[in-house]
């Protein structure tokens, strides 16, 4: 056995330069998996059963092809159908393919969250004059953001993670650093388990906050 510990603590600077690169794909990736899944989630709950239908076929697509596979389909795929995609680059490829995968599971909890709001309560806002739209800007969606707000944290820790499949596109992160570093070093296990502490810690930074977020939120609701 030859394990060195002193190596992982040397890899844990240069691996950490590329954490801001990690954090931007997976903070903008789940801006847009936000906006989307909340647009889906307000059309599987209307009355349009086109829109209802095409919403379902979205989030059916999304959910069911891989990750990886779904990174190459709009990396190496787009461009030969629609030759302008050529221009895109690694990185906004790879936030576009999580985004609108992460979108279709976002979908699916908003629209539980939703359903979880008490019905009266709209019929309330409608009855004291509201609109339905300021009826859900006013009183269901803030209700219904706490309510997914644990589900919403886990799908932007798997975020995090899932970002390390973008070295397959190019895309120089904490993960890719790490595989050149152990491709160099022949120090593989040092390599991974630094860039696993790395992960570690971005979780329990998060973890810390949207627990603190969670307590802000359900302060109205303490007794």
């Amino acid at each position: 056995m030859n394990f060195d510990p002193s190596y992982i603590f040397e890899l844990l600077p240069k691996i950490a330069k590329y954490i801001p690169i990690t954090l931007l794909i997976a903070v903008v990736s789940m801006i847009i998996a936000v906006v989307i899944g909340l647009v889906l989630a307000l059309i599987r709950n209307s009355q349009l059963k086109v829109l209802r239908s095409l919403a379902g076929v979205y989030i059916s697509f999304f959910r069911a092809i891989p990750m990886l596979v779904q990174l190459f389909l709009i990396y190496y795929g787009l461009p030969q159908l629609f030759p302008f995609f050529s221009k895109m680059d690694a990185v906004t490829a790879a936030i576009i393919g999580f985004g609108f995968k992460q979108a279709a599971f976002l979908a699916e909890i908003f629209r539980a969250a939703f359903l979880a709001v008490e019905k009266g309560q709209m019929e309330a806002c409608l009855t004291g004059g509201m609109t339905k739209m300021q009826a859900y800007r006013r009183v269901i969606l803030p209700q219904a953001a706490r309510i997914a707000l644990p589900a919403t944290g886990n799908i932007f820790i798997s975020l995090i993670k899932e970002t390390s499949l973008a070295f397959t596109l190019g895309v120089v992160e904490i993960f890719a650093e790490a595989k050149m570093q152990a491709a160099e070093s022949f120090r593989f296990f040092e390599a991974y388990l630094a860039v696993a502490l790395i992960y570690w810690g971005l979780i329990v930074v998060y973890s810390y906050l949207q627990e603190r977020l969670e307590k802000f939120l359900d302060r109205p609701y303490k007794t």
